[in-house]
């Protein structure tokens, strides 16, 4: 378990290296600013020193000085507001180049990712939107933390020396302070995450599955439940939050004892005739500009802490790629020839293999169905073609070569997939067809609308092709969705056509016509069809039997 949590560990500093590597010149700018505001900050206390010296009769400084101290106070709330503007922006630049990864990551293992989609959106959403702390406030108050007090202890040391040792020993007890507050601190960030990503795929995953909770009377439990997830994730959150206010006290107190210690110094003197009242002043109102990065960086600590325990669970989803990345298609093969050759493949050690030494071939312009019970391994070989999944041996060929060696995406490249349900996202007919090459000409979009069937029902909606739907399909039937995704299969146009029971939820009259425009689809290429439907079977191609992830026989459409 311990070696467990130090893999862990070290991948989610791997990954907070990289990004600080990758955030390093847009930091620049807003490190800057903040050395200049500190600076400001410097200037403008000496200048305070010297008027409320010459209120106390030390020395004769007058408008002069409080308009340059006037305009001072305004130079560093305008660095305040361009350093945080910048790092505003930084934080969206990264935050949006870090989402474009992830989910691209997430694309590319599609269903080989075993988590539920309620965590999958927890990653790409909180889980980044808590790396923000890091790469904009933790990074640049970590340089700021050691840059501002150095030039205050440098501008202390100069005017007197003692308070300049004072600040130094102040400075030095604050990692001590952050050490001691910060124990545990980022194990309950850690677990606060946790909390958050159970919550959030409960609540996402639940309410996708709402009717069927209904329909078993199991909502009360299920509200029941996410209730004592709540819970959890509000009672980790107040242990962070209790680390965070102890922290801020102890920063607090700190700078009051610097403020006490340099207040006993210059009073005793200032009542004994002090060499330079001024510079006594001086020190006392440089304290807030020595402490004001320290507390800076106190607050961000907590936003590295909460960092770390996002990219604990980003980290491998978003480490880089192991052993090579695998070859890409030079040009597309207008034809291809499939060859499973005793195929195998596990899931899990515990259960039986989804595929146990399958062999078959499909040779151009052949359609296979894949027929067989639920469980008996059809869908497995889809998976395999799309690069979703790796056997655990035999060879899978390609026009004769090894299809693993390639990319993922390229084998993706090849193929055109129909599922069970047709996913429309909100958009026209024709953008929702168009996603299959987003490229297409609208005359060709319009083709393989034709050919799909699509415009047997466009034609006679308001807008045809260009008719908005809404997410999820709705305002279609079933039926129409369907022959929507027939259509990208026909625009995408590749060699290999992969159905996995395209038409498992359509009544029969339906169903006759979406296997019409998929025989259309398949003729000439390379298809493989996994299906239960007897109307298919007979319709499409030669039949292949499989049970318990072997081949158990074949025979011919119809029979």
């Amino acid at each position: 378990m311990s070696r467990a949590v130090n893999e862990a560990d070290r991948a989610a500093e791997d990954l907070l290296r990289r990004e600080a590597r990758e955030a390093r010149a847009r930091l620049a700018l807003p490190v800057a600013l903040g050395v200049a505001q500190v600076a400001a900050g410097i200037a403008q206390a000496l200048l305070f020193a010297m008027l409320v010296g010459a209120l106390l009769g030390f020395g004769n400084a007058g408008w002069a000085e409080l308009g340059l101290a006037a305009a001072l106070a305004a130079l560093s709330a305008g660095l305040g507001m361009a350093q945080e503007r910048t790092l505003v922006a930084a934080g969206e630049a990264a935050k949006a180049r870090l989402r474009r990864t992830a989910f691209a990551r997430l694309l590319e293992e599609g269903p080989a990712d075993p988590r539920p989609v309620g965590e999958r959106a927890a990653l790409v959403v909180d889980r980044i939107e808590a790396l923000e702390g890091y790469l904009t406030r933790w990074l640049p108050s970590a340089v700021l933390a050691m840059a501002g007090p150095a030039l205050v202890i440098g501008a202390a040391l100069l005017a007197d020396a003692p308070s300049g040792l004072i600040l130094l020993v102040a400075g030095l007890l604050v990692p001590v302070i952050m050490a001691v507050t910060g124990i545990g601190a980022a194990q309950a960030s850690r677990r606060q995450f946790e909390a958050l990503g159970r919550l959030s795929g409960r609540f996402l995953d639940r309410m996708r599955g709402l009717p069927t909770l209904v329909l078993f009377r199991r909502q009360e439990a299920e509200a029941e439940a996410l209730g004592q997830a709540a819970a959890e994730l509000r009672a980790r959150t107040m242990k962070v939050l209790r680390v965070a206010f102890l922290s801020s006290g102890a920063m607090e107190l700190l700078a009051a004892g610097a403020i006490a210690m340099l207040a006993i110094r210059h009073a005793a003197q200032l009542g004994a005739g002090h060499p330079d009242p001024v510079a006594g002043i001086f020190c006392l109102l440089l304290v807030p500009a020595f402490f004001a990065p320290l507390r800076n960086f106190s607050m961000a600590y907590h936003e590295k802490l909460a960092a770390r325990g996002a990219a604990s669970e980003l980290a491998p989803l978003l480490a880089p790629p192991a052993g090579p990345p695998g070859l890409i298609l030079e040009e597309m093969p207008r034809k291809l020839v499939v060859t499973f050759q005793d195929v195998r493949l596990t899931y899990d050690p515990a259960r039986p293999p989804a595929l146990d030494g399958l062999s078959f071939r499909v040779m151009p312009g052949e359609t296979l169905v894949l027929s067989g019970a639920s469980g008996a391994g059809k869908s497995s070989v889809l998976r395999l073609l799309m690069g979703f999944r790796r056997p655990d041996s035999g060879r899978i060929a390609l026009n004769g070569q090894d299809a693993t060696a390639l990319r993922p995406p390229e084998l993706r490249r090849l193929s055109a997939y129909v599922g069970q349900r047709a996913h429309l996202f909100r958009g026209t007919l024709r953008e929702n067809i168009r996603l299959a090459r987003p490229e297409a000409t609208d005359a060709e979009v319009e083709e393989a609308a034709e050919a799909a069937k699509v415009m047997a029902f466009a034609r006679g909606l308001s807008q045809g092709l260009d008719t908005l739907v809404g997410e999820g399909g709705f305002g279609l039937s079933g039926g129409q969705a369907q022959r929507v995704a027939v259509a990208r299969a026909f625009l995408r146009d590749a060699p290999l056509v992969l159905l996995d029971e395209p038409t498992a939820h359509l009544d029969p009259g339906t169903e006759g016509e979406v296997l019409e425009s998929l025989r259309r689809l398949c003729s000439g290429r390379t298809a493989i069809v996994a299906t239960h439907s007897r109307a298919a079977q007979r319709m499409l191609g030669r039949v292949l039997e499989i049970e318990q992830g072997r081949a158990a026989g074949a025979r011919m459409a119809g029979e």
